[in-house]
This record gives structure tokens, C-alpha cells and sequence, in this order.
């Protein structure tokens, strides 16, 4: 059944939810033992709140593969130039004035996906959304460890 067709189990929870997007994270411990049960009992709330972690943590990834593309361009900008024959002989351009243009871009493209991530990462809570992920899976790689390993841990 799809999330359309589902219906909250209690519309004024549900509603104050819906205005927070689903994310019970910055409040007190106390107030979100209930919206967690809530969570628990009504399958359209948990639904929405999976779809809009995963849409958060889609983003903290896009854009942080943004910055790293730009990076890996000014990086392949520095050490390589593949387009100094087309921008010489097609375009008339000078090779310094290519170099400098892409340069330019690159960086405003860089500093753009840096803002852009930090704006991801402050108004979401994708960090902690994929810190959670990362030590759920953390916990069950280390449940499948032989023992001889697992005492040579640090606690």
C-alpha cells in the first residue's frame, strides 16, 4: 500500500510532524518518547519520516560529490591540458585566457558546492541521520567477528 493511500492514526500528531518534516531530533527527551511510539504504531508517519531521511541523506551526498568533482576538474585542469589545441586553432582563444576562464569556473563551481553542502548539512538532519547508519552497520559487522578478534579490541 502507498504512502497516498495510508492514513495517519493520530491526525494531530501526525500533523505536527508532517510541519517538522518528520524529525524529532532537537527536541527533549521526554516530548519525543511519544512521537517515537507514534512512530511505531502508524506506519504512514514512519514511512514519510524514511522517505524524508533519505531524501536529506540523498543530498548531503550529491553535493558532496559536487565539491569532490570540482575538485578532481581543477585537479585535471592543473596536471593536463587536452584543450589547448581546440581552443587555440577552433575558438581563436589565447592558451592563458582558457586556462584562466576554466580556473575561474571551477573555483566558483567549488565554492558554490562547499556553501551548498554546508547548507545540507546545517538545515537537515542528515548528519546525524548517517551517523546512525554508520554505526548500525558498524554494530553488525562487529556482531559477525570472531571472537579472537573481537578481544583484541580497545574498550
Amino acid at each position: 500500500m502507498s504512502m497516498a493511500k495510508k492514513r495517519c492514526t493520530d491526525r494531530v500528531v501526525g500533523a505536527i510532524l508532517a510541519s517538522w518534516r518528520y524529525d524529532i531530533s532537537g527536541i527533549t527527551p521526554d516530548m519525543r518518547k511519544d512521537y517515537e511510539q507514534h512512530f511505531v504504531e502508524c506506519s504512514h508517519c514512519s514511512a514519510r519520516q524514511k522517505f524524508h531521511r533519505s531524501l536529506d541523506g540523498a543530498l548531503a551526498v550529491l553535493t558532496s560529490l559536487s565539491a569532490l568533482f570540482f575538485l578532481f576538474a581543477l585537479a585535471a585542469l592543473k596536471h593536463i591540458k587536452p584543450l589547448e589545441h581546440v581552443a587555440f586553432n577552433f575558438f581563436g582563444l589565447d592558451v592563458a585566457d582558457m586556462y584562466h576562464m576554466l580556473f575561474s569556473a571551477g573555483i566558483a563551481g567549488l565554492c558554490f558546492s562547499l556553501i551548498a553542502l554546508a547548507l545540507v548539512l546545517t538545515a537537515t538532519p542528515a548528519p546525524r541521520y548517517l551517523g546512525g547508519i554508520a554505526a548500525e552497520r558498524a554494530r553488525l559487522i562487529e556482531e559477525r567477528l570472531p571472537d579472537s578478534i573481537k578481544s583484541m579490541r580497545l574498550r
